[in-house]
């Protein structure tokens, strides 16, 4: 299956493993802000809500933060594409640097965001809590209240670089 799923399947191959109903409802409000920041930077629809449906899919192993590892995993197994598994694989913590992902007990790697799409499924992420939406300045308090510095940098960087693409507070989106 190297083409991108549409959102039925997308559907279908969360619950065929494993997902839970609400991780899959987290997977569908993070695919509703990332398809409309998607439409309004011009950027690939169909890849970013097939990749932010299928984002978490990697919680149906862990809640941690290997998920996103698993997901690739499992992703890399069913034959998706691999631009889908490099999303899924980079969409936490608003991107990891390399240094970072080893303390964190990843592989020592970069996780950092690079393409288009995977950055607009990464900060979808960060806009949604459960599977409500909430700006992101919230997400950043959150995070320096954790004392992630580093995390609430890369937040604000995101949100910035995505508001200035599409000529919009992607909190207003």
């Amino acid at each position: 299956m190297k083409s991108i799923p549409t959102a039925e399947e997308c559907i279908e191959i969360l619950k065929k493993n494993g997902c839970s109903r609400s991780v899959i409802n987290h997977c569908k409000a993070v695919r509703d802000v990332a398809v409309k920041i998607a439409e309004k930077a011009n950027a690939d629809v169909k890849l970013v809500e097939a990749s932010a449906l299928l984002h978490d899919i990697g919680r149906s192993k862990t809640h941690g933060i290997r998920h996103a590892i698993e997901g690739a995993k499992i992703l890399k197994e069913i034959g998706l594409s691999k631009k889908i598994v490099r999303i899924i694989e980079r969409h936490i913590g608003a991107g990891l640097p390399a240094k970072e992902a080893k303390k964190l007990g990843l592989p020592a790697k970069n996780y950092m965001p690079k393409t288009l799409e995977e950055k607009i499924v990464c900060h979808a992420d960060s806009l949604i809590e459960n599977s409500k939406k909430q700006n992101i300045e919230k997400e950043i308090e959150q995070a320096l209240m954790n004392s992630h510095e580093e995390y609430a940098k890369r937040l604000a960087m995101l949100h910035k670089e995505l508001s200035d693409i599409c000529g919009i507070d992607v909190n207003k989106i």
